[in-house]
């Protein structure tokens, strides 16, 4: 019998509570969570998750507070949000082996850096969620919608193709009941997420609103999609075509989403940092670099630093 692929869940809030639940649930991985805030109480009553494809509980998840307590894994999956990147140093060196692959799963451009700079371009994947899910209580996750991974090579060296390495890693996700699609291109699949995560982050805050709020109005679900149209621009320059088709596709099923209070919303709201330079600031200048100015979704940036400016001021935030 082959042993277990072993993986480091790295943040186990609404995206990795999900994805590294359904791996361990399935028991198609061995997995270990590393947690902070929520240790205690997942290490006594485990980790429910609510799911569309289904509600379960681990009620004995292998959980670790601390990365130098975690042994070395064969993939480790970066989970939380970019503004905690300052602990990924530490925490890679604890659980990568030099043959770890490390994935990435941060919304952004250019977040992949990160990792490279620690393990080596040709050790890291990035992957773009497309999933509705909220963590609602200390080791409770709630998934209400979607849940698509793409996911890609981003070492230049092996971009391009879909390896061996990608293909095994996909199979393994879909066995947890996880919709993984490998992609040859890493850099389009970040623009193609960035015409979402632009827009509906960064208004959702600046309007505060939700989904359904955004596109039942005339004037927000305009300026959602001239922002859109200022990603696809800015994704043309950098090299990456971004179709009309999947601007058009984008607007409809986030019509038809259920309402949903962004990631970035919800930070804001609890007085967290806000992913304003991963998610802005990158694709801004990655763009003004290539030739393109990126006038709209500049507006968006500069009102999301002022905010999160005050956000590290400690104030009070405008609700």
């Amino acid at each position: 019998m082959s042993r277990k692929t072993s993986y480091a869940i790295l943040g186990t809030g609404a995206l990795g509570g999900l994805y590294g639940g359904m791996l361990a649930n399935s028991g198609v991985g061995d997995v270990h969570f590393l947690l902070r805030s929520d240790f205690q109480q997942v290490k006594s009553a485990g980790l429910r998750v609510e799911s569309i494809g289904g509600d379960f509980l681990l009620t004995s998840p292998q959980v670790y507070q601390s990365p130098a307590d975690m042994p070395k894994v064969d993939v480790a999956i970066v989970c939380w949000k970019t503004t905690a990147n300052d602990a990924l140093p530490e925490a890679l060196a604890a659980v990568c082996g030099p043959r770890t692959l490390v994935l990435v799963l941060q919304n952004g451009y250019q977040i992949e850096e990160d990792a490279a700079r620690i393990v080596g371009a040709e050790n890291v994947l990035g992957g773009c969620c497309f999933l509705c899910s909220n963590k609602i209580g200390p080791g409770h996750i709630r998934h209400i919608d979607y849940g698509r991974i793409a996911f890609g090579e981003y070492s230049p060296k092996l971009a391009g193709s879909i390896t061996p390495r990608m293909q095994q890693l996909a199979d393994e996700f879909r066995q947890a009941g996880i919709d993984m699609q490998p992609a040859e291109d890493l850099q389009t699949v970040r623009w193609r997420k960035l015409v979402w995560n632009i827009p509906y982050n960064g208004l959702s805050v600046i309007l505060q609103a939700d989904t359904r709020a955004i596109m039942d109005s005339p004037a927000a679900s305009a300026l959602t999609e001239s922002l859109m149209r200022d990603v696809q621009g800015a994704a043309a320059a950098c090299g990456s075509a971004v179709e009309d088709e999947h601007i058009q596709k984008m607007l409809g099923d986030t019509r038809k989403m259920v309402p949903y209070d962004s990631s970035m919303l919800l930070d804001y709201r609890a007085g967290r940092p806000i992913e304003v330079e991963a998610i802005f600031g990158n694709p801004i200048r990655a763009a003004l670099k290539a030739g393109y100015r990126s006038t709209k979704i500049e507006v968006l940036y500069e009102q999301l630093r002022f905010l999160g400016e005050r956000q590290t001021r400690n104030l009070t935030p405008v609700t």
